[in-house]
């Protein structure tokens, strides 16, 4: 299964995108919160899940007539998904009941009054067991808004037939690939993001947090360009001008690089765990040849803390049925979904306890690695403002080869904090 941020399209492919979009919202939007035969109907939108009707079936089995709950299937691509959720939530649409939600998007549903606070009984419920990381995620000023459902970090993944000990560093990660180069061994280059849109957000906030930086103050309000910050940004130019990235690095969303590495184009990877099950899949040679390791750090003495993804469940402000949607929740993300998704869709867990269950070994060989990094993972910045924030940072920082850190940093405080305050047009 694919990490949602796979679904973020860079910026050329959205006009067709909103497209699709608009050509969906007239099917979906008759689908009201229609009772039948006296039982409640909740509407569940959520991004395209394989097997996601498998868990709404078993819930709806489990509920035994308490209510159904109906899966509307929303566009691939996120920025399409928040686009219907937005119209129809700022139009107090009672049609909508629980909503899947990106994990950037709490800050700004619930300040907006747009999702429920979890009550007391069932935030207690969510908030044992599940991993701080993406707990994290749901949560609006000390309050749960949002239950995880599930998460996903990045890790590096190499080629063991030419690279006998994985990087601990950046640097080293950079100098191998180059010795590689010098001696004509294929493949050698580094294969990660670098495109603009969330992708490119993403490489810079994990190198900002594993470099103790800031992107935005405490309470979300003000822009900070700290050391760690410009730090991030030396990486990340000395990355591009390497010589060992792809010639299309600038262009790369999370599929070009699956697909270039498995193609034989890298003997680095940087990203999301989905992209094992498709190697072993597709590229069965590949994978015999490939291994897994933590995150590369910027400084040997301290790991990685990398940008934690994934989704959450909220329940609409304007849903008839608050009380039956907390509780169809519980059992969407409850351990045995969440299992089930995790061994059949990809889905890593949010649940600690599911990482035990020996179903987990054979879907999930890098699970222990996966685990270790969710544990020090890092949100990306909170701010009601995110979405502006994302499309101003991702813009700034494109393309990676460009960059002066320096001047980057103040440009970026800058257009940070007009993007926060609102101000100016976004790119």
């Amino acid at each position: 299964m694919e990490n949602r941020h796979q679904h973020r399209h860079t910026r050329r492919t959205r006009a067709l995108a909103v497209g699709a979009a608009f050509a969906l919202v007239a099917p979906l939007a008759a689908c009201g919160s229609n009772d039948e035969g006296g039982v409640p109907t909740l509407n569940y939108y959520q991004f395209p899940v394989e097997n996601m009707q498998t868990v709404v079936d078993q819930c709806n089995t489990e509920a035994a007539g308490k209510y159904k709950i109906d899966y509307q299937v929303l566009p691939r691509t996120a920025d399409d998904q928040r686009v219907q959720m937005v119209r129809r939530l700022a139009a107090k649409d009672s049609g909508m009941d629980i909503l899947g939600m990106d994990v950037t998007w709490t800050q700004e549903f619930a300040s907006a009054k747009w999702i429920r606070e979890f009550p007391e009984a069932q935030a207690a419920e969510v908030r044992n067991g599940t991993l701080e990381g993406p707990l994290a995620s749901g949560e609006y000023n000390g309050k749960l808004y949002a239950a995880p459902n599930n998460t996903n970090v990045q890790l590096l993944w190499y080629r063991k037939d030419l690279v006998p000990t994985p990087p601990k560093t950046w640097d080293e990660m950079i100098q191998q690939s180059q010795q590689l180069k010098a001696q004509g061994k294929t493949p050698y280059r580094i294969l990660t993001m670098g495109a603009q849109y969330e992708g490119l957000v993403v490489l810079f906030n994990t190198l900002v947090a594993s470099a103790g930086g800031h992107v935005v103050s405490e309470d979300g309000k003000t822009a900070i360009m700290d050391a760690g910050t410009v730090k991030a940004l030396e990486v990340m130019k000395k990355l591009a001008t390497s010589g060992v990235t792809s010639p299309s690095f600038s262009n790369m969303i999370e599929d070009d690089v699956r697909l270039a590495y498995q193609d034989n184009g890298g003997a680095f990877e940087l990203n999301w765990p989905y992209v094992w099950a498709s190697m072993t899949g597709d590229a069965p040679d590949i994978a015999k040849n490939t291994a897994w390791a933590p995150y590369p750090a910027i400084d040997a003495s301290t790991p990685a803390v990398t940008t934690i993804g994934g989704s959450n469940m909220a329940v609409s402000s304007y849903s008839k049925h608050p009380d039956l949607a907390f509780d169809a929740i519980r059992c969407l993300r409850g351990p045995q979904s969440q299992l089930t998704l995790a061994v059949k869709a990809g889905q890593a867990p949010s649940i600690e306890a599911v990482y035990s269950d020996p179903q987990m070994d054979k879907a999930y060989p890098m699970k222990a690695v996966l685990l270790d990094e969710l544990k020090k993972s890092a949100p990306r910045p909170r701010t009601p403002a995110y979405q502006n924030l994302s499309t101003v940072v991702a813009a700034q920082l494109s393309p990676p080869a460009s960059i002066d850190p320096l001047k980057t940093a103040a440009s970026l405080r800058r257009a940070i904090q007009d993007a926060i305050d609102s101000k100016g047009v976004l790119p």
